[in-house]
Formats: C-alpha cells, sequence, structure tokens
C-alpha cells in the first residue's frame, strides 16, 4: 500500500494550525462518538471510556463510546469511513487493522489511507510468549522451549487472540527461527487463550504483555519473553526476544484514534488537541498502565508516518509466513 500524499500533507498541515483553530474549531459538538471495533470489557473499549470520560465537555457536551463488533475489528472501519468528517466520530483501533490487514485480506472493504484522518497516536503496547502447566518447570526462557517442542512435537502449540493477529505471527516466527512446528491455536480474544493454557488444554501463549501480568503474579503462568526493543515496565524480570539472540523480532504495537477520511485540518487540529490533553491526564495514564498500555500521543502527520513504517514493515513478514484470511 502507498501513502497518500494528500493524506501526509493534510496531517502536516493539521499540526501547523493553531490550537484554538477557527469558530467552527472551537465551538464544542453536542454528541462526540469514539467508535471502537471491539467488545466492552476489553483494551480497546477501555482505553475508548478513560479517553470519552476527559473529553467532555470541553471538545463535546456529550462524549460516548459505540461498540461495532465483527470481522476482526473491520466492521467499526467500515462504518466510519461513510461519515462526515466533521469531527463528531471518532475512530479508535490497533494498528493491525490497518497495517496488517491489507497484507492477508485480498480484499477489504476500506482504505486504511484514503477513507481515515489519522489524529493521534493513544497508546503503545509489547507482546508476551508464555507458557502454562503443560510445560515442565524446567523450560525458562524461549530456546528451552523451543528445545522441548522439538523433542515433543506433539504438544508443540500456542494460542493467540486471533488468526492473522500480531501475537499470531510472532509465535510462528518463533517456531521457524528454530526450525520447530509451532501449531497455532485461534481464540476470541486473549484472557480465553491464557486460562486454557492455566487448565492446561495448549502449551503456550502469545498476546499483549498486560494480559499476562496477574497470571504471573499468582503464580499460574511463566513468561518467557517480552518482544519490545527494550524491557517492559510492566514485566522488568522477563528478558525481551532480542536479549535471548532473535535480533530480528523486536515488535510492538499501537491504538490510534482517527476520523473519516478528508477531515479538513482545523477539525483534525480541534480533535489532537482534545484526545493529546485527555491521553496525558494522570488518571488515563495509570488506568492504561494497569492494562500494560504505555499512554503516548502524536500529531496527526506522525501518526501516519508510524502507520506507514508498520505497513511496510508487516507486508515482507506475511508474505513469507504465506498466510491469508482465506488460508
Amino acid at each position: 500500500m502507498k501513502v497518500n500524499r494528500r493524506h501526509l500533507i493534510q496531517a502536516c498541515a493539521a499540526a501547523l494550525l493553531p490550537a484554538a483553530g477557527t469558530s467552527r474549531a472551537q465551538a464544542a459538538l453536542e454528541t462526540v462518538k469514539i467508535i471502537t471495533g471491539f467488545p466492552p470489557g476489553g483494551t480497546s473499549d477501555t482505553i475508548c471510556r478513560r479517553v470519552a470520560a476527559k473529553l467532555a465537555p470541553g471538545y463535546g457536551r456529550s462524549v460516548v463510546v459505540e461498540n461495532r463488533t465483527g470481522a476482526g475489528g473491520q466492521i467499526a472501519i467500515q462504518g466510519v469511513r461513510t461519515l462526515p468528517p466533521d469531527g463528531a466520530t471518532i475512530l479508535q483501533t490497533p494498528m493491525s487493522m490497518l497495517g496488517v490487514y491489507p497484507h492477508i485480506y485480498r480484499k477489504l472493504a476500506y482504505d486504511p489511507v484514503a477513507d481515515l484522518s489519522p489524529v493521534t497516536l493513544g497508546c503503545t503496547f509489547d507482546f508476551g510468549f508464555a507458557v502454562g502447566p503443560a510445560v515442565p518447570a524446567s523450560v525458562r526462557n524461549v530456546a528451552d522451549f523451543l528445545a522441548w517442542c522439538k523433542a515433543n512435537p506433539a504438544q508443540a502449540n500456542f494460542g493467540s487472540p486471533a488468526a492473522g493477529s500480531v501475537p499470531h505471527f510472532i509465535g510462528v516466527l518463533l517456531g521457524r527461527s528454530a526450525n520447530v512446528d509451532l501449531k497455532h491455536v485461534p481464540y476470541r480474544g486473549t484472557q480465553p487463550a491464557i486460562l486454557e493454557m492455566i487448565g492446561g488444554q495448549i502449551q503456550a501463549v502469545s498476546g499483549p504483555i498486560g494480559e499476562f501480568t496477574q497470571h504471573v503474579a499468582a503464580g499460574k503462568c511463566r513468561l518467557l519473553a517480552a518482544t519490545g526493543a527494550a524491557r517492559s515496565r510492566f514485566a522488568p524480570d522477563t528478558p525481551t526476544l532480542v536479549e535471548q539472540g532473535l535480533r530480528d523480532m523486536a515488535f510492538s504495537e499501537w491504538f490510534g484514534f482517527f476520523l473519516p477520511g478528508k477531515a479538513p485540518a482545523d477539525v483534525v487540529q480541534r480533535a489532537n488537541t482534545a484526545l493529546r490533553a485527555a491521553l496525558a491526564d494522570k488518571e488515563t495514564v495509570d488506568g492504561l498502565a494497569l492494562m500494560g498500555l504505555e499512554a503516548k500521543s502524536s500529531t496527526p502527520a506522525e501518526l501516519a508516518a508510524m502507520l506507514k513504517a508498520d505497513t511496510d514493515r508487516w507486508g515482507p513478514i506475511v508474505k513469507s509466513i504465506g498466510f491469508t484470511a482465506e488460508s
């Protein structure tokens, strides 16, 4: 996917506008919706609700969260792309739906660049790789696990929150690094996978690092690795994959906020100013940290550049794995 030049110019123009904007940008909107493609109670929904609480009444007199679930987050994006770009509807989505999905679906019902206007980054997070009681206690790191899988091929498997997700691909790449066929078991979310791992139904799980912390603290599973470029503050005693010799395997992901495509620059700027203030609020920062998420914001241009970099990075990886949504 190529970067849309108009899209980047628009994002840069928004970043240069005064925070106060025009009279249109100054007026508080009557009702603002933050739309997520994931169900209530999950990570994406929780982020939206924490941010929504900080947007009223300055940005919108009423700010509500709407969960448009289905098709792995695609339904929400499809719905937002057709709405007026007036700032009253904000999409919040993980990177995967925009940077990875174009490589695994032969035909998407939306264009991640043309149909959306980037506003700001929301947060970043690393992934973790953990094992449960079905794996011997002597397995303490990734090399141990892969060696054990090689000796026990019938038990060489791992779960992830979804087929075609970044955690899915991390598990595949781990297996390939040692020429081990790790069988993938997809779930609808990370917690269902972790619960089966704790129960001994599967051996390992790849997923967002914040999903593991409570179970690790309770001694129910062991976190073998984190995937960031540096150790996660949420699991400071867990070495990264890079530290364990897998130099090309530094992976993280982000949630971002977007408006419908072709949003005017002043509308984008006003949304950016309001969202960045909400994300910097201590209650928001502390609340996201409870889920292993680092609250972070950006300019629209920075978010557009991040999306391009991730899209470019994941294309060759997905191609090398050979996965498609139909496979």
